[in-house]
């Protein structure tokens, strides 16, 4: 799978971020993986610039990531995805055949859902003292986790046979579960499936975040 598209934007694309959040990275990875110029705005969290009328112009939610694409605004990460694909990706990362369609946006679900009230507030809960019960979010992680385990030892990615954006939605914050205090050491397939998404051909690590003792 080559990290290119035929298609070019006419200067990089915005990214505003907060380098930590797996919800940005998940967009930035796709940015890359596509082979299109970036141009990485981080954005000062801890000062509540996300809330300023500034930003709040470009998303009413106030929260990251934002792309700016031309005279194209757009927040909420896994939307963006779907834009990014439409815009510049192809069928590789989104099916167009209905059933195909379905399995990836199954997984864009799960990552809205059990993903991000499983490992990410476990994550966020230890890393940011977000208010997340901890040991809930860890449960309900380690059910996720053990579901994935059982699809992904029967296909190497979430929806298929190879990588889609159900894949790039979910692997930022499965990657940085340990940052959250849960292991991935008894998930193998899970493991490997990471391992496979970092050897893509375009590939951005997400920075790691020191965890407190």
């Amino acid at each position: 799978m080559k990290p290119q598209t035929t298609r070019k934007p006419a200067q990089p694309i915005k990214l505003f971020r907060f380098r930590p959040s797996g919800h940005c990275h998940r967009v930035e990875l796709f940015i890359s993986l596509l082979g299109l110029p970036i141009e990485l705005i981080d954005v000062d969290v801890a000062g509540k610039a996300q809330k300023t009328p500034e930003f709040l112009a470009m998303n009413a939610f106030g929260q990251l990531p934002v792309i700016q694409d031309g005279n194209v605004t757009l927040a909420d990460s896994n939307a963006i995805l779907i834009y990014l694909n439409g815009t510049y990706g192809d069928s590789r990362w989104l099916p167009q055949d209905p059933l195909g369609a379905a399995e990836v946006q199954r997984w864009l679900s799960v990552a809205a859902g059990l993903l991000a009230f499983g490992p990410a507030a476990a994550r966020a809960a230890r890393l940011f003292n977000a208010p997340f019960n901890a040991d809930e979010a860890s449960g309900r992680a380690m059910r996720l986790f053990d579901v994935m385990e059982r699809v992904l030892a029967k296909s190497p990615y979430l929806a298929g046979a190879t990588p889609t954006l159900a894949d790039i939605a979910n692997y930022s914050y499965i990657a940085h579960a340990p940052e959250g205090g849960i292991s991935l050491t008894p998930y193998p397939h899970l493991r490997a499936w990471l391992a496979g998404i970092e050897a893509l051909p375009g590939f951005v690590p997400m920075v790691k975040s020191p965890v407190p003792m």
